[in-house]
């Protein structure tokens, strides 16, 4: 489930032409500077609601609002009719599809989201490819290096498969869904239509519309008074 097709509808990206070649999705993520290098060409067609940082390496297309705090250093292409929210920071090379939302608070760099991905409260995108509508809840982290040395692996045929790079955050197929305040470990894999549960501390390989649950269970308690000290 590693190749682009397993994961995405390259349709649903104008940047189709990162996976030409590619074997496995995540080296698009090599791609991406040199990608923007040779085929941005900086306009801003967007509207701005209140002061943002607009660096000049940056395409921004019609209906796209950028509201108030926005810093987006670039180069970064951003497509249309998406919603870029206060306080949001866009730094190094960075693609947005269409009708995307960057949330308040949100910190994205070296990524492709494709049309219709929601990264919209307080979340860390690095080094990751977003599939069409894929939705990040408030309060996820998409950890994109690793504290000990040496490249991310992933799982393949049961042993490490060295990946090539030093910062790799995941993949997040078509239709995926991560809860609330979850965080995916470097190298994540999420199949098309995948789901992880809030809070859940996730590592590896999930596939196509599987669920990750927590195991801990909830003690519901009948509400008594207290006791008047």
């Amino acid at each position: 489930m590693f190749k682009p097709a397993d994961l995405f509808d390259l349709a649903q990206t104008g940047h189709a032409a990162l996976f030409d070649g590619a074997e496995f999705a995540w080296e698009a993520l090599k791609k991406i500077e040199g990608y923007l290098a040779a085929n941005l060409k900086p306009a801003l067609h967007n509207t701005c609601q209140g002061v943002a940082f607009i660096g000049e390496q940056v395409f921004i297309g019609q209906g796209t609002v950028v509201e108030d705090g926005v810093m987006i250093k670039g180069p970064a292409f951003i497509g249309k009719n998406c919603k870029i929210r206060h306080n949001a920071y866009l730094r190094e090379n960075v693609i947005i599809g269409d009708g995307c939302v960057v949330g308040n608070s949100t910190e994205i760099k070296n990524s492709l989201l494709s049309n219709g991905a929601q990264a919209s409260h307080f979340n860390y995108v690095g080094d990751s490819i977003l599939g069409h509508k894929a939705h990040l809840g408030a309060g996820v982290k998409i950890s994109n290096f690793k504290l000990f040395p040496g490249n991310i692996t992933v799982e393949r045929d049961g042993a490490p498969f060295d990946t090539g790079l030093r910062k790799f955050g995941a993949l997040l197929g078509d239709g995926a869904e991560v809860g609330c305040n979850a965080v995916l470990n470097p190298g994540s894999v999420l199949g098309r239509g995948a789901v992880i549960y809030p809070n859940v501390f996730w590592r590896g390989i999930l596939p196509a519309n599987m669920i990750a649950k927590n195991k801990a269970g909830i003690e519901v308690a009948v509400k008594r008074p207290r006791e008047a000290n």
